[in-house]
């Protein structure tokens, strides 16, 4: 199950796909007006937190006819503060591609400095409009979230995963994510006279709320999905065979589970640097990103890094 990793324009590259193809999207969209990656073309640099829930609308107007009828959507949006990206707007996020946009203000409507913006619902609500089903909001906590210097206010420490569907029915495998099952002793008795566990004996269906350490690669700059995180999304969204796509992919995490659950995943990605480090990523057989970053791929961030990316 090779993966298919492509360099280019989300929302062009995708035109290119096969119609009723894909069967789950795994991604993590650029958060709004934290990173500059360098093109003319990404998300993330829109104006206001509306135009920007509106070009993810736009993008997956044209993923819609490529998923399967039964197809989902697992979307990850990370959120930020109104007012200066490079100062109070910082984002509670853990994406670290490309170099930190000072560029932007944040803006929206109603929006005042230092509000918490809300970009994961105002990007949900937009797909919702837009005729999606929004079915489910996972919050994934973080157990090391990144340190914050506020003192009027909790450290952020979590997300939002959003599951979407094309139809009001949809593929979603519940036995292949279920939780362990803490075993309950009942009232009841089997003929035997042993008393019964409570509970399917299979586990626990899962909840919406996920503990993950987001994945910190040494000597780089560079923050990833843990793998658990895609892991999930695809054993409940696919079949082994089917085909799992990334539009946003970096460093290929999504691309890499995919191949080792038995799926095939395509991955879309505008920066020249991360397409060049997934491709060493996914293909090199490397165990992990760490091993991959550390004998080749800090030397080519380095290199790729003083290129001038059109």
């Amino acid at each position: 199950m090779k993966p298919l990793l492509l360099h280019g324009d989300a929302v062009e590259v995708v035109k290119t796909l096969d119609d009723n193809s894909i069967q789950t999207v795994v991604t993590s969209p650029p958060y709004w007006a934290l990173r500059d990656y360098g093109d003319d073309n990404q998300f993330g640099a829109e104006p206001t937190v509306e135009d920007y829930a509106a070009n993810l609308v736009r993008l997956f107007e044209e993923i819609k006819p490529k998923l399967k009828e039964d197809g989902t959507v697992w979307l990850n949006i990370g959120d930020s503060y109104a007012g200066f990206s490079g100062n109070r707007g910082g984002a509670t996020g853990s994406d670290k591609r490309g170099t930190r946009n000072a560029k932007v203000i944040k803006r929206g409507a109603n929006l005042k400095e230092r509000d918490l913006i809300g970009v994961p619902w105002v990007a949900a609500f937009a797909l919702r409009e837009a005729g999606w089903y929004l079915r489910c909001d996972i919050v994934w906590a973080k157990p090391n979230p990144i340190p914050e210097s506020v003192k009027n206010r909790p450290t952020r420490s979590h997300e939002f995963i959003f599951l979407l569907s094309k139809n009001s029915q949809y593929y979603y495998n519940m036995d292949a994510i279920r939780e362990p099952l803490k075993s309950k002793i009942g009232p009841s008795k089997n003929k035997r006279g042993e008393r019964q566990i409570i509970g399917d004996p299979k586990g626990k269906n899962a909840r919406d709320v996920w503990m993950m350490a987001p994945k910190a690669i040494r000597n780089s700059h560079i923050a990833v999905f843990p793998p658990e995180l895609p892991k999930k999304c695809i054993l409940a969204g696919s079949k082994p065979g089917d085909t799992v796509l990334d539009p946003f992919s970096g460093s290929g995490t999504t691309c890499r589970v995919a191949r080792e659950l038995g799926r095939k995943g395509i991955g879309i990605e505008i920066s020249k640097e991360y397409h060049k480090l997934a491709l060493g990523y996914t293909f090199k057989g490397n165990r992990s990103l760490d091993d991959w970053v550390e004998k080749t791929g800090e030397a080519i961030w380095r290199n790729l890094k003083n290129e001038n990316v059109k």
